[in-house]
């Protein structure tokens, strides 16, 4: 089955059965690392990519569901001015980012800044609960969220 969709920006066709996990396609025909194939089972976030603005465990995801969607991986998204946000942020709260669990810490911050320019620290942890990153602090992560989102609303109001 051939299933057309974006990928960092540009027209691509999958030719592959359609249960096929996205994250195996994106690592094996597009070579794109940045989406680890982990627990295959998505309760770690290693998988993560966003798929119309929003973050998805594509390790349980059929790659038939993403048929005309447009799917963005960490490779593309550390060019635009919401990474960067987020990476200042986690460094000054000295987050580790051991290069793993990126994906998912990264896009789930940048789904919720999205949503929510001041999220309290409950909100950051709820929406972290789902993950699981043995590299970070879930305080220093808070902190680098909300570090995040500070240079996220300068960023925006001086625009």
């Amino acid at each position: 089955m051939i299933i057309p969709f974006e990928l960092n920006g540009e027209m691509v066709y999958a030719d592959s059965n359609p249960g096929e996990r996205l994250v195996h396609i994106l690592r094996t025909r597009f070579h794109l690392l940045s989406a680890k194939e982990s627990c295959l089972a998505g309760r770690c976030g290693s998988c993560m990519v966003l798929m119309d603005g929003e973050p998805v465990l594509s390790c349980i995801l059929p790659v038939f569901q993403v048929k005309n969607a447009r799917i963005m991986t960490l490779e593309s998204f550390v060019l635009t001015p919401e990474y960067t946000d987020i990476h200042e942020g986690f460094e000054n709260a000295g987050v580790q980012m051991c290069g793993y669990c990126n994906a998912g810490k990264i896009f789930i911050t940048h789904a919720l800044l999205e949503r929510n320019a001041r999220p309290t620290s409950e909100q950051i942890r709820e929406q972290f609960s789902g993950i699981l990153c043995r590299c970070t602090i879930i305080d220093d992560l808070i902190s680098g969220v909300k570090k995040a989102a500070t240079i996220k609303r300068k960023r925006n109001n001086a625009e």
